[in-house]
Parts: C-alpha cells; sequence; structure tokens
C-alpha cells in the first residue's frame, strides 16, 4: 500500500454494498446504501495522547458520515480518524 495514514488515522477499504432486488426489480447504485463496515489496509502510528488499537487487517464498523472518501487507482477508499470507529468485527 503506498498510502501512508499519520498520526491517528486509519485507511479502510469499504465493503461492497449488497446487492438487492424488489420483485426482479434491481435497485441502482444512487439509491444503494453506503456499507458501514470496512477493512482496515494502513494505519497511522498515533500521537502522544492517542494509541493505535486497530490494526491492519481489521475489519470495522464505522459511522455513516465517517471518513474522507478518496479514489487511489480506481479503487475507493476512506481514510478517518481512529475515534471515528465504533468497532471491531
Amino acid at each position: 500500500m503506498t498510502i501512508k495514514p499519520l498520526a491517528d488515522r486509519v485507511l479502510v477499504k469499504p465493503a461492497p454494498a449488497e446487492e438487492k432486488t424488489i420483485s426482479g426489480i434491481i435497485i441502482p447504485d444512487s439509491a444503494k446504501e453506503k456499507p458501514l463496515k470496512g477493512e482496515v489496509l494502513a494505519v497511522g502510528n498515533g500521537t502522544k495522547d492517542e494509541e493505535m488499537v486497530v490494526a491492519v487487517g481489521n475489519t470495522v464498523l464505522y459511522g455513516k458520515y465517517a471518513g474522507t472518501e478518496l479514489e487511489w487507482e480506481g479503487e475507493k477508499y476512506l481514510i478517518m480518524k481512529q475515534s471515528d470507529i465504533l468497532a471491531i468485527i
């Protein structure tokens, strides 16, 4: 991974949105709910006040509006503060 988060930031690859159909009607991408879980791909070193608890490879749950979306080499990622993560599953 060439993206290295700084301080207490975490790089997350969101889980793909679930494909749902209703009576044979396929829901378009714009109407799909954003996934609220993903895999941690990289973590920063933490700060003197906050130790990093999450690790690379963890699957995490985060808030609906957490993080900043970014696209790198055709893939979509989220970068967020560790405090935006709700749980490790």
